[in-house]
């Protein structure tokens, strides 16, 4: 199996794109700017799914589900909300079609909608809408739901899972009786999202608030999780947002508070998507192909016998198949690829390009010895490990890598955290050296949006462990109290 891959240093985003179409995880559709997720690719979000939604269940949260089509008027109850996303929504404004003269087929213009429907970018209105009718006394509360959805947001630049007009996400939507229990509902799922990102992906994040022009429209406090990518180009992972009583007010949410009194509810929502997929990729992959932390990886350990002829192929069979039970038991995912339709040199270039952490080879010298070979994906590594030993070592192994892997993520970012004072110094590390830069800023949005304009880095985040300090903005020479982050980004 010929790879053809362009390295990163040819053209990091030709390589990208040409990755996530040739490891199998998804390629572009018939439909503008939305991805057909291919079986390999889902496997992986089922992974990521799988996690975190054991999480959301650990942190008291329930699963539902609402409509994909939400009516225009709700949208214009939140002022701030729909200046947001008023520019990437489809709309629906008839329900049928008809045939014309010529035999093709027209909307019906006599099918219009007394009302357009949005379909939904993101849920705050129609729940919203919905915790109306089910919260009337504290008793009712906290409502702690999550929906595992898709999503429409109309993309003019696309690309596979970073930013496609339709994605798959989960989003969290809570209510709460006081304005300190939502704010620790959207601090703990930043950190929920922050563990899952460590310890699943091997990803290292930093985490923090967004500046008042970066938050969520309709917020009043947007947490993250940034990371960086290998190209020195910032990502964000994830957010989670203290709505305070922006949506009660305007869904006018109300409950009976333990006084007697009638107060407003306190909200939050919080979302990951399929954009987490481009994540992965971007922070382990190689020029060989996907490396994915076993932690994530559908298949952990893949089986090749080396043979000729049939007897040979039924002698290795037996041991790998008793290996690969032996190992089931343990809880890692094994494949035994004994199919006569491809030699083993294409196989293990083909697990290689996909990404699988271990791949095991019996050969007939093998079996006489009672040894296998074993490689790892992540350092490209082999070693001769005795049969009587070999499950021990793949465990031993799978957890190293995953930690390995984490560590040489974080070791690539640490990297990249530049420090500096002045404004033709961060114009000269954005420039040479990329990555995340740490400056003080002024706090007002009119530095922010000249910064952007002039050299397209944003402020991803004013860190969680930012000190508070005397310092001068880079940019405007007007007094600073702590560093932000700046970078380049997805």
């Amino acid at each position: 199996m010929s790879k053809n891959l362009t390295t990163r240093s040819e053209d990091y985003s030709k390589w990208y794109n040409e990755l996530i179409v040739k490891a199998d995880l998804a390629e572009n559709s018939g439909v503008r700017g939305c991805m057909v997720i291919k079986p390999y690719g889902f496997a992986i979000w089922e992974k990521m799914q799988a996690e975190l939604d054991r999480m959301f269940k650990e942190t008291g949260h329930q699963n539902a589900y609402f409509p994909l089509f939400i009516p225009k008027s709700y949208f214009s109850k939140e002022a701030s909300h729909v200046d947001g996303f008023a520019k990437e929504c489809a709309v629906v404004t008839h329900y049928r079609l008809k045939n014309d003269e010529d035999g093709g087929i027209i909307v019906d213009p006599d099918a219009k909608l007394e009302e357009e429907l949005i379909v939904r970018p993101t849920s705050e209105t129609i729940i919203w809408d919905t915790y109306r009718k089910w919260i009337q006394s504290y008793r009712d509360l906290p409502i702690l739901v999550n929906q595992w959805a898709n999503v429409v947001r109309w993309e003019m630049r696309t690309r596979l899972f970073l930013r496609t007009s339709e994605f798959l996400w989960q989003e969290g939507h809570t209510a709460h009786a006081t304005e300190a229990e939502a704010i620790a509902e959207a601090e703990q799922m930043m950190r929920v999202y922050a563990t899952f990102a460590q310890d699943f992906m091997a990803m290292p994040v930093i985490k923090g608030t967004k500046t008042e022009s970066e938050r969520f429209a309709g917020a009043i406090e947007t947490y993250c999780i940034e990371a960086m990518m290998q190209d020195g180009k910032a990502l964000q992972a994830g957010t989670s947002h203290f709505l305070g009583q922006n949506f009660a007010k305007a869904f006018d949410v109300k409950f009976a508070a333990k006084d007697g009194g009638q107060e407003h509810v306190w909200a939050t929502s919080w979302g990951v998507s399929t954009r987490l997929m481009g994540a992965l990729v971007m922070t382990h992959s190689d020029d060989n192909g996907l490396v994915l932390p076993p932690n994530l990886a559908p298949i952990q350990v893949v089986i090749v016998p080396i043979y000729r002829g049939e007897d040979q192929l039924d002698a290795i069979s037996q041991i790998a198949k008793e290996l690969q039970r032996e190992l089931q038991l343990q809880g890692v995912s094994v494949k035994f690829d004994d199919r006569d339709t491809h030699k083993p040199g294409w196989k293990f270039n083909e697990y290689e390009l996909k990404g699988v952490p271990l791949r095991i080879a019996i050969g007939p010298r093998d079996l006489e010895k009672r040894t296998v070979e074993l490689a790892r994906r992540d350092t490209l590594t082999k070693e001769i490990v005795s049969k009587d030993n070999i499950v021990d070592r793949v465990r031993e192994l799978l957890k190293e890598m995953q930690k390995s892997m984490f560590k040489k993520a974080k070791e690539y970012r640490d990297e990249h955290i530049t420090e500096v004072d002045t404004y033709d110094e961060f114009k000269q590390v954005l420039e040479e050296k990329g990555g995340f830069i740490s400056a003080f800023w002024d706090g007002t949005t009119e530095t922010e949006e000249k910064i952007k304009d002039e050299t397209k880095a944003t402020i991803r985040c004013i860190p969680l462990k930012a000190k508070e300090e005397n310092g001068t903005c880079m940019y405007s020479g007007k007094p600073a109290q702590k560093r932000v982050l700046f970078a380049k980004a997805y």
